[in-house]
């Protein structure tokens, strides 16, 4: 089990990872004609009306916490950051589709494997950057 001071700093790290990986990957995505939704978002969101921003950044943070209970059985090296890589790209992204999706009454839009191609895309930028911010914590 972790210590709570890891768990906080697996959090800060997923934050980072957030603002330093999926939004900037989501950024190059719409600028290329990809992704159909634009980074940074400002709307306020439900339940408490913070901007999507925030929302987004704070469950990248509980993944962040989810991601440093399971990457100690990644191993090291190369091995490592492709794992780190597909749990990030896989995890957060499936949660999203079947089960944040439905529960907000999202329904698909636009082209699905654009979709999929941009949720995979993000959430493994996502989840490399969050490995590197925490290793950069040491």
């Amino acid at each position: 089990m972790r210590s709570p001071r890891s768990l906080l700093l697996w959090f800060i790290a997923g934050c980072i990872g957030v603002l330093a990986g999926h939004q900037i990957v989501l950024m190059l995505l719409h600028n290329a004609g990809i992704a159909s939704f634009a980074p940074f978002p400002m709307q306020p969101v439900e339940p408490f009306g913070v901007p999507q921003l925030v929302s987004i950044t704070f469950w990248g943070g509980v993944w962040g916490i989810v991601l440093g209970l399971i990457a100690p059985w990644f191993g090291r090296g190369l091995k490592y950051w492709i794992l780190v890589a597909i749990f990030g790209a896989v995890a957060p992204t499936l949660i999203a589709v079947a089960v944040v999706f439905p529960m907000k009454g999202i329904e698909p839009s636009g082209d699905p494997i654009l979709g999929l191609i941009t949720g995979l895309s993000v959430n493994a930028a996502w989840g490399v950057v969050t490995a590197a911010a925490r290793k950069a914590f040491r």
